[in-house]
């Protein structure tokens, strides 16, 4: 069946899922009860609420089987919580800030005018429909500056924009005058923008003034700007690529980042030349995890939302199938295949997203202004002007330094006319907001204005306190003035206290009881087992002559390929002692941490001398050596020694304080390295055991006795090396500890539960249930 009454493993999640409230018992048992969980009754209403949202969409909603099995979902849950708040989970103070957290968030829906949003959202759109290519100069003011300061920042983007109307070239002016830091590079310069994407004042002006023209001057929270609109286009719409992507990230080493760039080039070349499959190369090659299995399709997007490398790139492509050279952004070279080019979605398609954004964007000021007008219109709100006249005669040259101090005086006697500080400054719904409880905030909110207007700074702080106390009366009233709200509160408070219980009960005990786990494992070894495997080598190539090569590395233990990367040349020993020198010591264990890490990676040591008088000292030092590898778990075959006396290299040494390393390796990335140096697709090895669904290659040999077997698919030249067969068996927990946990995990959850429901019996009210099968 369809539930949505799922828990997840983070806090977010428990909570959405859940669905539920907790009831008390006195307020549940003056209405019906849908069950009883020991002497805590669970109200119909509240379950009926929850099955409806959370099933409403389902196929069976209503079925008799649907109601049932969600009640015992349910009834679970509600165990959960009740033993929480038996426990008192409910009333530390870390549970009570997440919620009061998490009830700040669910506030915001409510805290808005629709019709406003709704007008906004519309405007949005409509404008969506062309993209505006624009200058501007700015000049800064802070939102909240005092007025004189305002008035000298507007006077002075009047006169500028008296300049570039009277001819002066506006981004000769904006580079000169303009305090935005980018104009000195691009004149001011904004390349085509939309809607929602810049601040909303700006968009405004922008989109109604005609292309050519200057606009007068538009204030945001940045200061004065006047926009020169150089352009109008209609909308480009929306593009769906897919890319190819080898990642490379900025400041990697220059031989990383030119391998890279080679592959990414190697791989143009295949789609653009030899025409071979997109989705193949792509499925093979790309790097992008989260597109790679879809053929590296990408979200659509339109003008502004990409890197603009990316998106001018992408915007240029034509035709669905055409494909980009390669292209860079700080993730790595992209190659972009256009898929279909979409014009401007519908009203209704885009809605709930337009809707986001609005909430989010600096266009929501109206929206609050018009919130905050309705809840005055509401409430009653009254203002005492003789109060308010008082608290202004207050501001002085404290307030503007910041160092406004005050302490509320005592309450007057009852019967007493309230005066000066005890005086009522306004009202809301009848509540008194008395002169001193806003003089204590002008003193916890105040900061420096070094030049204001005193009374001009504490009719701003005056303002900001009316705003706050509206909406917080409002915010303390949306659980009577809106069920919904009420309700959802009520599942996050639940989501909470069965989110810190399951992570004790459940989730943390499940990974750190390893005793009870193993135990879990052993009595249930027939879930955990391996299906038929074949341990093998995979040999992946360009042209059979590169298979060759490679399968005669990989497949003779006596073959062997010289490699120099991680290998010191040498180390240096103090003269005629066989201690290292410190530097060296390093190298040593460097080298020590790559024989252990590469198996198959072996290294002579040597020393090649000058005479035989040296050769015993030299023999001694690489023994030495030797030994040190050895103690480091690595056998003795792998690191053999070979001193010799003459020889080209003791003459070049020059010195006989040196021991000499040479490495061979039959490593697959080693390999890799060394056929792929021209072509970086050339060669691919892969060595370890496969199962069925691992290889598309290896499947058509997981049957095969031992041996080698070639094959060739999609262009590609395969040797598959058949170590060994490895039957159908037992994973050890180690293998199998991920599903093993989990499973664990399930089985601690069902054993308390049924102890729930012991400690708290169960009695179901089944004509309550019966009301909500329907059909």
């Amino acid at each position: 069946m369809h539930h949505r009454f799922l828990l997840a493993g983070t806090a977010a999640a428990a909570l959405l899922a859940a669905g539920c409230q907790t009831t008390k018992p006195t307020t549940a048992a003056k209405q019906p009860v849908v069950e009883t969980l020991g002497t805590t009754a669970v109200p119909a209403s509240e379950f009926a609420y929850v099955y409806r949202k959370n099933n409403s969409s389902a196929p069976e909603y209503g079925t008799k089987a649907s109601v049932t099995e969600y009640l015992d979902l349910y009834t679970n849950f509600k165990l959960k919580v009740l033993e929480a708040e038996q426990r008192g989970l409910d009333t530390t103070q870390a549970f009570k800030r997440e919620l009061d957290g998490y009830k700040q968030q669910l506030a915001q829906p409510y805290l808005t005018e629709k019709s406003v949003t709704d007008k906004l959202v519309r405007e949005a759109y409509d404008r969506m429909s062309k993209e505006i290519n624009a200058s501007h100069i700015l000049i800064r003011v802070q939102p909240d500056a005092d007025p004189k300061d305002t008035l000298a920042a507007y006077q002075k983007v009047t006169a500028l924009r008296q300049r570039v109307t009277g001819g002066e070239d506006f981004g000769k002016v904006a580079r000169e005058t303009s305090e935005d830091p980018s104009a000195r590079e691009n004149g001011g310069k904004l390349g085509y923008f939309t809607a929602m994407q810049m601040v909303y004042p700006f968009e405004s002006v922008a989109y109604s003034t005609p292309a050519g023209q200057v606009s007068q001057p538009v204030r945001t929270r940045f200061g004065y700007h006047i926009i020169k609109v150089n352009d109008v286009r209609p909308a480009q719409g929306e593009i769906k690529v897919a890319h190819l992507m080898i990642r490379a990230t900025p400041g990697m080493p220059k031989a990383d980042s030119v391998t890279v760039k080679k592959k990414v080039d190697e791989l143009y070349s295949r789609l653009t030349q030899r025409k071979e499959n997109w989705e193949k190369l792509v499925a093979q090659f790309s790097e992008d995890a989260g597109s790679a299995a879809n053929g590296g399709e990408l979200p659509p997007f339109g003008t502004g939302r990409m890197i603009p490398s990316f998106e001018e790139a992408a915007f240029k492509l034509q035709k669905p199938g055409d494909l980009s050279a390669p292209v860079q952004t700080p993730y790595g070279w992209h190659i972009i295949r256009l898929i279909e080019k979409q014009p401007i979605p519908t009203f209704e398609a885009m809605e709930p997203t337009l809707k986001s954004k609005v909430s989010k964007d600096s266009r929501s000021e109206l929206n609050r202004a018009a919130f905050l007008k309705r809840v005055r219109t509401e409430n009653n709100f009254s203002e005492n002007q003789a109060a308010k006249d008082y608290v202004l005669s207050r501001a002085d040259t404290a307030l503007v330094n910041g160092r406004f101090k005050y302490t509320a005086p005592a309450t007057p006697a009852k019967g007493k006319k309230a005066t000066g500080d005890a005086q009522t400054l306004f009202t809301i719904q009848g509540k008194p907001y008395p002169v001193s409880d806003f003089l204590t905030y002008v003193q916890s909110n105040q900061k420096p204005r070094a030049g204001s207007d005193a009374r001009f700074t504490m009719q701003q702080l005056y303002d900001q306190y009316v705003d706050q106390s509206l909406t917080e009366f409002e915010k303390a009233n949306l659980e009577t003035k809106y069920e919904d709200y009420r309700m959802l509160v009520k599942e996050y408070r639940d989501g909470i206290l069965l989110f810190q219980l399951m992570d004790e009960k459940v989730w943390s005990k499940a990974i750190e009881d390893t005793v009870g786990l193993q135990k879990f494992f052993a009595a249930n070894q027939a879930k955990y087992q391996w299906e038929p495997r074949v341990q093998a080598t995979v040999i992946s190539a360009a042209t059979p002559a590169l298979r060759t090569q490679v399968q005669q590395l990989v497949a003779n233990p006596a073959a062997s390929l010289p490699i120099t990367q991680g290998i010191p040349a040498s180390v240096s020993f103090r003269p005629r002692t066989v201690t290292l020198n410190p530097a060296s010591t390093a190298s040593l264990e460097a080298l020590a941490g790559q024989l252990v890490t590469d198996t198959t990676l072996q290294v002579t040591i040597s020393g090649q001398v000058k005479n035989a008088a040296a050769a015993t000292l030299a023999r001694q030092r690489a023994s030495q050596i030797q030994s040190y590898f050895v103690q480091q778990g690595i056998r003795a075959s792998r690191v053999p020694v070979n001193v010799t006396i003459g020889g080209a290299q003791s003459r070049a040494a020059g010195s006989v304080d040196a021991i000499y390393f040479r490495g061979y390796t039959r490593n697959p990335a080693a390999i890799e390295q060394r056929f792929n140096a021209q072509n970086p697709l050339a060669v691919q090895v892969q060595q370890r055991s496969f199962q069925k669904g691992d290889n598309k290659v290896i499947d058509e040999f997981l049957s095969s006795a031992p041996g080698t077997y070639t094959t060739q698919k999609d262009g590609r030249y395969y040797t598959v090396i058949v170590e060994k067969q490895l039957p159908a068996g037992p994973k050890s927990l180690a293998e199998a500890r991920g599903q093993a946990t989990s499973d664990y995990q399930n089985h601690l959850e069902k054993e308390w539960i049924a102890q729930l429901r012991e400690k708290y019996p169960v009695s179901i009210n089944q004509p309550e249930v019966e009301k909500l099968v329907t059909k």
